[in-house]
This record gives structure tokens, C-alpha cells and sequence, in this order.
């Protein structure tokens, strides 16, 4: 061999090491990933989204336990979605050309859906102290906290508190709040506890019974707070007792008597007593004070001149109607403000006024000048006699028949001057005339009436 062919030998061993010797380094797979709740909502369904942070991977195997879909093979999966509570295994494997492998597993916790709810349910009824059952309706929650405003507990951390108290009167907060460990959740409802039992009530005598003499109807209304039942009792009625919420009585028997009105609601009771006195019945009513216009004060309906007794109300010309007419029992004829020409007449005898006729009038007999009257035992009721009318024991001895038409007129001369007059149902009656008074077209007079009630 040739040292030329030697030295090419030599050349090709040394490059036969070189070689030999430079082997390519392989590439290392490292594999990350995050994901993202949508909304920050892990109670089902919930929406997961991955995003793949891995190096050196050309491969991917994506495992989602209890997802759907449960596999992909896609670099970024995508949406996956959980519709199951539970807590799960996320897997991703990555590959690459050089053969590197790598892997990474975290664990997501899906939760049920946290919807807060409860019930309250009066027990019994809600006067104090009321009972009030709670029932806890929520989901999805592993902790509970209760308040209850007012409430006997005040607080619970119990899923279902059962029974609470409240004694005070008024409205009561109950408040709820739940949790999951990662979200919470409150929710408030409001009872009410209704008021302490407070016995009252009030009373109305009839209208024709205002005097309070024998008999007396009274109408009892009950004023009562928070109760369920009632006993009434009475002193000097027609009835001593009733469980009616608002009797009406009578009251039949004269002097103070007492009423009582006990009320209970099962859980408190309490009692209320009045009183009431009704005085014997003297078969007289006295009307004081009225005013009965002269003609232009009637006929232009400032004061009336036309008066109901069993109404005690005085009547202008605009007043008086179809309805009315037949109530009416007297009937002032005032001439006019000089008061030279008055006299009371039967509402069945307006022809010698300027009074239009009643189609349905009553007939009243009247006495109107008792010093003009000459008939052969006629007795006279003086002023005095009249102040002191206390009973219809003198309208009992007298016999009112009407006077002849001339002597019925009468001036202002005589002050005061007493009319007496008989009802058409037979009541007597007599009218104080106590002032004239001079407005002109609105002058009147002003009279006090005592007539026998039947």
C-alpha cells in the first residue's frame, strides 16, 4: 500500500468516528391545560372550556370522566359539558415525533344547582305566642344558616329548624342563607303575629229611644282585638246573656246596669264592662231649641217651617217631598217679620196659608190662643205648668179641641206663649214659643215641644 492510499485509509476512519460519535438529542413533552367554568357556575349543567398549555406535543388524547363528550383527540377540545354532580377526572396524554410521552390529570367538582327555598306554617293560629313550623325546600346546599327576628330559637344552623316561637305582636323577619362551599344564596319571608287580645266595645240607642226612659233598644257593636269568641251579659235587658258578635237588647228595667263583654282566643281571654242607665218611662219627649222660620224664610230654604216629630226635624219648602209629607206634624205660619199674624196649623189645612197642600198630610189639632178660649171646662196649661211637665199626667186632664178659626192667629205680644196641640195618633202635646226673633225675611222663632211618645 501506498502512503498516498494510506493517508486516504486514515481520512475515512477518522470521519467514521466523527460521526459515529454526533447522535441527535431527542425533544421532551410537557403537558399543561386549564379550564374555564362558564359563568363561574359549577352547578349542573355546567360548560367547561379547556385551554391546552402543552410544549413539545404533536399528539393529544383528551379523557373527560362523567363528560360529554367524554374523549377528544383535538390540540383544544373545545365546550364539554357535566350534567351530573360528582367530582371528576380530567386526563390529557400528549405524543411526539421522537417517540417523548407526557401527562397531566386534575379534578373538577361538579354541584347540584343551589335553589334556596323554605316553607312557614302557622300552627294553631297566629295570636301570641304563635307557632310556626319551617320546612327547608332548598337544594344543592351543604350549609345552612337560619335567623328568625323576634323568634324563640333567635338562630338555627340546622338544615330543617322545626318549630319556632314568637310571642311579640307585629311582623317577624325569618331569613335564610345557604351555601355550597362555593357560592351562597339568602332568602327572607315575613309572618305576621297578630296583636294582644284587647276586649272593647261601644253602644248606640235607638233613634226614638235617645231619652234613655223604659223600654230602651241599644245596638252593641264589638271593638274587640284578636278574638275568637264573645259572651255578652246584661244587667236590666231583655236578654242576660248572647254569643252574637253585635246583639242588639233591650233594656226593660230602669237604673245603672252594668254590661260585660268577655273575649278569648283560646290562648288569652279578658274582660270589659260598661255601664248604662235608663230611667222610667215618663211617655213624654222634649224637643228643645227649635227653629221655625216665618213664610220667606221657609219658601226660600232657609228656615223651615213645617216639623216632624217622630223625625225631631225641621222642613224648608225645598224639603218637603212625596216621602216625607205624611211625617209631617206641625206647620208655623209666621206672616212675616212684624210677627202681627202667626198660628200653627194642621198639615191637612193649608188652605188659609200660602203654603202649597200636601198631597198625604196628617191632621193636628191645635190650641194656638188659650187666653181667647171661653169654652166651659177648658184648662188652661200655663208657662209654669209647662216648665214642669215631667210625665203626660197633665196632658192626660186635658182636652184639646181646636178653637174656632178667628181665635187661632197670635202677635209677639205674649212671650213666652204656650200652643197646645193633639196628633193625629192621638198624642198630646204643647209648644213653648220663647223668643221672637226679627232677621227680617229670615226671622223665626224659637219654641220647646213636650208631646206625649203614645
Amino acid at each position: 500500500m501506498t502512503r498516498l492510499q494510506m493517508k486516504i485509509m486514515l481520512n475515512i476512519g477518522i470521519l467514521l468516528v466523527l460521526f459515529g460519535c454526533a447522535k441527535e438529542e431527542a425533544v421532551p413533552v410537557v403537558v399543561d391545560f386549564e379550564f374555564e367554568v362558564f359563568n363561574d357556575d359549577f352547578s349542573i349543567p355546567v360548560q367547561v372550556v379547556f385551554f391546552n398549555r402543552t410544549v413539545g406535543g404533536d399528539e393529544y388524547e383528551w379523557k373527560f370522566e362523567g363528560g360529554v363528550p367524554s374523549r377528544s383527540v383535538n390540540r383544544n377540545p373545545g365546550v364539554i359539558q357535566y350534567d351530573a354532580k360528582g367530582t371528576y377526572t380530567i386526563e390529557l396524554i400528549s405524543t411526539n415525533q421522537d417517540g417523548e410521552t407526557g401527562s397531566k390529570t386534575l379534578e373538577i367538582q361538579i354541584d347540584d344547582p343551589v335553589i334556596i327555598d323554605f316553607e312557614v306554617t302557622n300552627l294553631v293560629d297566629n295570636f301570641s305566642p304563635a307557632v310556626y313550623e319551617i320546612t327547608n325546600n332548598s337544594t344543592g346546599a351543604s350549609s345552612f344558616s337560619w335567623t328568625f327576628e323576634g323568634g324563640v330559637p333567635a338562630s338555627s344552623s340546622e338544615q330543617n329548624p322545626g318549630q319556632i316561637v314568637f310571642a311579640a305582636p307585629g311582623e317577624h323577619a325569618i331569613r335564610l342563607q345557604i351555601g355550597n362551599g362555593r357560592e351562597t344564596h339568602e332568602l327572607e319571608k315575613t309572618i305576621t303575629v297578630a296583636p294582644l287580645i284587647v276586649a272593647d266595645f261601644d253602644f248606640e240607642v235607638a233613634f226614638e229611644d235617645d231619652d234613655f226612659q223604659i223600654p230602651v233598644r241599644a245596638q252593641f257593636t264589638n271593638n274587640s282585638v284578636s278574638e275568637t269568641s264573645y259572651v255578652w251579659n246584661f244587667e236590666g235587658a231583655n236578654i242576660a246573656t248572647s254569643t252574637e258578635i253585635n246583639p242588639e237588647v233591650t233594656f226593660t228595667e230602669p237604673g245603672e246596669h252594668t254590661i260585660m263583654l268577655t273575649v278569648t282566643n283560646g290562648k288569652e281571654i279578658q274582660s270589659v264592662s260598661k255601664t248604662i242607665e235608663v230611667f222610667p218611662d215618663t211617655n213624654i219627649r222634649i224637643l228643645e231649641d227649635i227653629r221655625l222660620g216665618v213664610n220667606t224664610a221657609h219658601n226660600t230654604n232657609t228656615i223651615g217651617s213645617f216639623f216632624s216629630i217622630e223625625e225631631r226635624k225641621v222642613y224648608t219648602a225645598e224639603e218637603i217631598n212625596v216621602e216625607n209629607e205624611s211625617l209631617i206634624d206641625l206647620v208655623f205660619f209666621g206672616l212675616n217679620q212684624n210677627f202681627g199674624e202667626n198660628f200653627f196649623t194642621s198639615p191637612s189645612d193649608l188652605s188659609e196659608t200660602s203654603f202649597i197642600a200636601l198631597q198625604n198630610p196628617k191632621t193636628t189639632k191645635f190650641i194656638n190662643s188659650q187666653e181667647l178660649d171661653t169654652r166651659i171646662g177648658f184648662n188652661e196649661i200655663s208657662v209654669g205648668q209647662f216648665d214642669a211637665i215631667e210625665d203626660d199626667g197633665l196632658f192626660n186632664l186635658t182636652s184639646i179641641e181646636e178653637t174656632a178659626p178667628g181665635l187661632q192667629a197670635f202677635d209677639n205680644a205674649i212671650v213666652p206663649r204656650i200652643v197646645l196641640f193633639e196628633t193625629q195618633e192621638g198624642k198630646k202635646g204643647a209648644i213653648k214659643i220663647k223668643r221672637f226673633v226679627n232677621d227680617g225675611p229670615n226671622s223665626y222663632v224659637i219654641v220647646d215641644i213636650k208631646v206625649q211618645k203614645k
